[in-house]
């Protein structure tokens, strides 16, 4: 179980003035939960998924992992733990094959029908890519998809990716939906997606919206969801609170 206690990020800004990203938030996400956190563009929800992987350090508050307090952990330690991350624009490296990124992420080697069985869940035929090096050769789709069949190659415990919709062609997104509802149906591992996307919103056990660095509003698919959808109708997408 993840919880956020009382979380809050800032920057300084060219006038040396302290400029506030998040304020406060306050997030439980229990074992097994498929949580999506939406919102506007700069409200905070990157910088909340960067918090949690230990790319960033907060301000103020607390990140405890499964009753441990792991605020100051470095971001290798919370991997050992069991966390890992997706990034939008996931890295590339010339001369590492496919079959040696898993099972780097694996920690151990793996034999060549585990490596086809991670592929064949993200939609990548594996004879065309187990010895694919992982470079600017690959496609944005095709590069997202072998980022999640390398988390899927981990134990994890907890799942962040951050807007994997991003960037790529139709097949694959419709590629990457299907993958996420295959872990949503595996409730040994908690799964953090920042995402825009109907269709992934569509997933999710709860939704929560992030808005000018607060928690907006947060609850289950059925609930939130609906309302969203809504302000979409009107065109006023992400609307805050009225003052």
């Amino acid at each position: 179980m993840l919880e956020l206690q009382n979380l809050s990020f800032s920057v300084e800004d060219e006038n040396k003035k302290q400029l506030g990203i998040l304020d406060n938030i306050n997030l439980t996400i229990p074992d097994g939960e498929f949580l999506v956190i939406t919102g506007p563009n700069g409200g905070g929800k990157s910088t909340l998924a960067r918090l949690i992987m230990g790319l960033e350090s907060p301000t103020e508050g607390k990140i405890i992992f499964n009753g441990s307090d792991i605020t100051n952990l470095p971001i290798n330690e919370r991997a050992k733990l069991g966390i890992g991350y997706a990034f939008q624009q996931p890295p590339r490296f010339k001369g590492m094959t496919v079959r040696r990124l898993l099972s780097l992420a694996h920690g151990s080697d793996l034999p060549d029908d585990e490596c086809c069985s991670y592929l064949t869940a993200v939609g990548l035929c594996s004879k065309d890519y187990l010895n694919r090096e992982v470079d600017t050769s690959l496609s944005g789709g095709e590069v997202k998809r072998i980022e999640i069949a390398t988390l899927m190659a981990r134990s994890l415990q907890l799942a962040i990716y951050d807007e994997p919709e991003a960037g790529i062609d139709l097949w694959s997104f419709t590629m990457l939906v299907e993958s996420f509802k295959a872990m949503n149906r595996d409730n040994s591992r908690s799964t953090v997606i920042i995402s825009h996307q109907e269709r992934i919103m569509q997933l999710a056990d709860r939704i929560v919206v992030i808005a000018d660095g607060r928690i907006r509003e947060q609850g289950a698919r059925e609930e939130i969801f609906p309302k969203l959808m809504g302000e979409f109708s009107e065109g006023c997408h992400f609307r805050g609170k009225e003052s």
